[in-house]
């Protein structure tokens, strides 16, 4: 399902945060947020998965204003991974993948067949099998973003979000991680850190700087050495690898030696 976000302007204590934001996501696609540190990017996702009110603008997932929706449509068509979802006590992982059908159930709050079914592709999909009856908290980070992503998963949305759900991970970690998220098919729009990593997992980026909108597009033409060097403050290059695989590369010299080279009356 597509998404689009018109003109998205959230203010925080008084405070402009981000400023007639426009992007979309085609209905498969995955598009990337970045940008630097406190650019805004968290707080585009909190709209668009309905947990922070925008003052302006819209967000739409398919046709309908995600604001105008009842928060169960809402949780049924969108779903959140998020990096600071905690270490859960006392929950396998089966009930954590579980709770993704929640919007989902009636009044009596009961599974019923498709509920079970549902789960188990989630946890077939995601490779959590072999720990299913162990409790949530005692996984390794990679193991316990898998299970979210079964979580998700479990909850069948249209749409995907993703706020950096790689961090903390190991390298090998995060290369099945983003396998596994560009296997699913779903549109997703994701936060990510590492912009060779977003390089490698998005079909399309959204840079923000300051609250604003300041490129999108597909990856090669948005991580040009230009924006590389104005918004993130690096000397780098982004290419498509004779692997197909687009990579982001970094000058080893410090940018700030470049600086100190520019004559004075610059």
């Amino acid at each position: 399902m597509k998404l689009t976000v018109d003109q998205l302007h959230v203010t925080l204590d008084r405070r402009p945060i981000l400023r007639e934001v426009n992007l979309e996501a085609a209905k498969g696609d995955i598009v990337g947020l970045v940008g630097p540190n406190g650019s805004g990017k968290s707080t585009l996702l909190r709209t668009v998965y309905r947990s922070l009110r925008p003052a302006g603008g819209v967000v739409r997932v398919g046709d309908d204003d995600v604001w105008e929706l009842s928060p169960r449509t809402a949780a049924r068509r969108t779903a959140a991974v998020l990096q600071d979802a905690g270490t859960t006590t006392g929950l396998t992982v089966t009930e954590i993948v579980a709770l993704g059908r929640t919007p989902h159930h009636g009044l009596m709050g009961r599974d019923g067949a498709e509920d079970h079914r549902a789960v188990a592709e989630a946890v077939d999909r995601c490779g959590v099998a072999p720990f299913v009856d162990r409790d949530y908290a005692t996984l390794s980070g990679g193991e316990r973003q898998r299970v979210l992503l079964a979580r998700a998963l479990a909850q069948r949305p249209q749409l995907l979000v993703l706020d950096e759900v790689t961090n903390h991970l190991d390298i090998r970690a995060r290369f099945e991680l983003l396998d596994l998220i560009r296997s699913t098919g779903i549109t997703t729009l994701a936060v990510l850190h590492d912009l060779d990593l977003a390089a490698r997992l998005c079909d399309h980026l959204v840079v923000l700087h300051e609250g604003a909108v300041v490129a999108a597009g597909p990856v090669l033409e948005v991580l040009t050495p230009d924006l590389l060097h104005d918004v993130f403050g690096v000397r780098g290059a982004t290419e498509r690898h004779a692997d197909g695989v687009v990579r982001v590369t970094y000058a080893a010299q410090p940018l700030a030696a470049d600086r100190e080279a520019e004559p004075a009356d610059r």
